[in-house]
């Protein structure tokens, strides 16, 4: 819990982004990267693509990994076999389902982690010791300065990882928004990532209760299972079976997505679900060859959590390339008139790109100080 202020830092921080993503979409009817190539040129925008992309590629795999992982749980058949064919439904679902059907189905299935929540208070733990870890943070005695650090960027970048933002702007650009909907897109940011970042500190409170007191250090996924399986029986696991198939699955479908948004909006393609796979072939053959890509990877017996864990340092690390062009973009009024970011807004994005910035310099440092936090 002594982390649990890198949680609040970063949902506040993907909630400032995601607004002025969504809102320079929405204004402008323009994409992230389309805007990106116009406004910085070829050349920025190629390295800008080049970063978020191979982050996007990493990210993917990792979730599809997560969803093999969940399967082994459920099922004891190794993740191997589940990988391919998690990569195939992942496909299906892409190529054959609308946008608001693969993205209202896997979000409504996906609140069965508030599971985790509900474990915590079963588990009746002494609230104000939990309380105390959270607000009066300190290193644990028996961690490296260095390897606490280390973990408080990768929660960062977990928080802010860049394909949430190019799905949440695509996204904007698929179910038509304008400056009508600026509302909308501010109750979905606002009510979205801090009920993520909730279920994150009832994640880390419910391991805090029941595995830390037994010193078990948590290697894999069937060890973040076992407060919830200690607090509600066979229901409660039913329910964290669904939430997390349905987590997995839904950001396996965004970075996937993500892939063939920024590749088709950087080089000008046809893109997005509200078209005919006939009509924007390239973006849909992107998409596949993501998939190809990152089952490829997971095959060669990569741990999926090694991955999950190095692509969110990594978002950490690409975060300033494309934080500063959407905070240069939403202050233009050549693209946003007169919806150009407020003095309030400007304060808190430049209070957040020094953050950023500092993350993102610190990232392989640490990683390679701490042994990847070892």
């Amino acid at each position: 819990m002594s982390l649990a202020w890198v949680v609040l830092v970063g949902v506040v921080g993907i909630c400032l982004f995601a607004n002025m993503s969504g809102r320079v979409a929405a204004v402008s009817g323009r994409a992230t990267f389309e805007i990106i190539r116009e406004r910085l040129g070829p050349r920025a925008g190629l390295a800008n693509l080049g970063a978020s992309f191979f982050i996007n590629l990493m990210t993917m795999a990792a979730e599809i990994g997560g969803i093999a992982l969940v399967l082994q749980l459920v099922t004891g058949i190794g993740p191997l076999l589940w990988m391919p064919l998690a990569a195939f439904a992942v496909w299906i679902v892409v190529w054959r389902a609308k946008f608001s059907q693969l993205e209202n189905a896997t979000g409504l299935l996906g609140l069965s982690l508030i599971v985790f929540a509900v474990a915590v208070v079963m588990l009746g733990p002494d609230w104000g010791a939990l309380t105390h870890q959270a607000l009066v943070p300190t290193v644990p005695q028996s961690e490296n300065p260095v390897s606490y650090w280390y973990y408080a960027v990768a929660l960062f970048g977990a928080a802010m990882t860049p394909y949430e933002v190019f799905f949440f702007s695509s996204g904007a650009i698929e179910e038509g928004w304008g400056r009508r909907d600026l509302g909308q897109a501010r109750v979905n940011v606002l009510v979205g990532f801090p009920l993520g970042g909730l279920l994150s500190l009832a994640i880390a409170a419910s391991a805090t209760i029941v595995l830390l007191p037994q010193a078990i250090e948590v290697t894999s996924l069937s060890q973040v299972v076992l407060p919830v399986v200690q607090a509600g029986g066979t229901v409660a696991f039913c329910f964290l079976v669904v939430g997390m198939l349905a987590a997995f699955f839904g950001a396996a479908l965004e970075t996937t997505l993500s892939s063939g948004y920024t590749i088709a909006q950087y080089f000008g393609w046809s893109w997005g679900k509200f078209r005919r796979p006939a009509k924007a072939a390239r973006f849909h053959l992107v998409m596949i060859l993501g998939l190809i890509v990152a089952v490829a990877v997971l095959m060669t017996g990569v741990d999926p959590v090694a991955v999950t864990e190095y692509s969110v340092v990594f978002s950490a690390v690409a975060l300033p390339l494309t934080y500063i062009p959407i905070l240069i973009i939403s202050n233009d009024p050549d693209y946003m008139g007169s919806d150009v970011n407020s003095p309030a807004v400007n304060g808190a994005a430049l209070v957040y790109l020094v953050i950023i910035v500092v993350a993102a310099l610190a990232a392989i440092p640490l990683m390679i100080l701490s042994g990847a936090g070892a």
